[in-house]
């Protein structure tokens, strides 16, 4: 990984160091933060003359070799420093909270108006919504593209930041292009590599956050974040990492609650990790227990299911969702956990 000494490479740099890292079956991939831009070397960059030449360069502050196999996602990499941002939230500062209902209703969309505002009066720093669902049977519902313009509404009306599933590149290109501010990579495609390339270059391009759930059958820490390194190879930096629970299923709960892998993420990478404890435990009663025990593990945010109606919302919404009452108080007793010096995440810190 290349750091220059200023913010960023002139064009003429970067094609010089181009044309260094091809000679040796290497490309880059510029990664832009917040304040730098960073130059990632992808092939193998343990290249002893390359690496010498890049750095003999006078504008070259330093070159980064990482060995693991995330070399972006490794938490030692240069991209350690960078901060992701849900609105005016940053992961990290704060414990940041992304709620809504499963799936949005086109037939009634003034329900899904009421919940946005009512999440929105508890605290809630984002608002999710299922537009398209990945359902088991092709006979269930699979959604509808009414339903973007309605979460967009919802957006509008609450000032809150947007999160929805995109499953396919067909979806990518409906939602690319709107101010929806997260794209959420569901737990059946966390393996699917093109798809992942495909949203990392788009998240970069139109500087979208993409929130990674981790693959449902079982997915090994290493694999999860290497499933994250495609999207970072993409371009983007700005990834948030979500556990949701795997299969084998504890028996009474939906999946194996997955929470307590917070820690083994943060000891690796940088990215923040927010946790989904609807789909891990998947009913609303064991929901906040399972918040709670993810804010104890250190979690940096939860992204939850809730409705101002859950008997009457789609997909799982009436099972697993739970009201904006609830919600309120989640956010006030995972804000007393985020303080105590108990938590996993503050003994890391010191």
């Amino acid at each position: 990984m290349i750091i220059p000494k200023k913010s960023k490479l002139t064009s003429p740099q970067l094609q010089e160091i181009e044309n260094i890292v091809t000679e040796f079956g290497c490309r880059i991939q510029v990664i832009t933060g917040a304040h730098q831009e960073i130059y990632a070397i992808l092939g193998d960059e343990r290249r002893e003359l390359m690496i010498s030449r890049i750095e003999g360069l006078s504008y070259i502050d330093r070159v980064d070799t990482i060995q693991s196999p995330y070399k972006l996602m490794d938490f030692r990499s240069s991209l350690a420093g960078h901060k992701v941002t849900i609105g005016k939230a940053q992961l990290g500062s704060e414990p940041v909270f992304i709620a809504g209902p499963c799936t949005i209703d086109p037939k009634n969309p003034n329900l899904f108006y009421e919940t946005a505002a009512a999440i929105k009066e508890v605290g809630a720093h984002a608002l999710r919504g299922g537009v398209w669902k990945p359902r088991t049977t092709p006979h269930s519902y699979q959604g509808d593209r009414a339903a973007l313009d309605i979460l967009l509404e919802g957006s509008a009306r609450t000032g809150l930041p947007v999160i929805t599933e995109i499953m396919d590149e067909a979806q990518l290109k409906e939602v690319e292009s709107t101010p929806t501010a997260i794209y959420q990579i569901g737990t059946r495609n966390a393996l699917n590599y093109s798809l992942l390339k495909a949203i990392g270059a788009s998240a970069a391009k139109h500087r979208k956050a993409v929130l990674l759930k981790r693959g449902r059958h079982m997915a090994p820490i290493d694999e999860f974040l290497s499933a994250a390194e495609y999207l970072t190879a993409a371009g983007t930096p700005d990834i948030i990492l979500c556990p949701r629970g795997t299969t084998p299923p504890l028996d009474g709960y939906r999946n194996h609650p997955d929470e307590s892998i917070t820690p083994l993420l943060k000891e690796k990478t940088w990215a923040p990790v927010v946790v989904d404890p609807s789909h891990s435990v998947g009913k609303a009663l064991y929901v906040p227990a399972a918040s709670l025990a993810a804010m104890a593990y250190g979690a940096d945010g939860l992204c939850l299911e809730c409705h101002l109606k859950p008997r009457e919302g789609l997909g799982d919404d009436p099972k697993q969702a739970i009201t904006p009452e609830v919600l309120e108080k989640l956010i006030k007793d995972c804000r007393t956990i985020w303080e105590t010096p108990s938590r996993w995440q503050s003994r890391l810190k010191e």
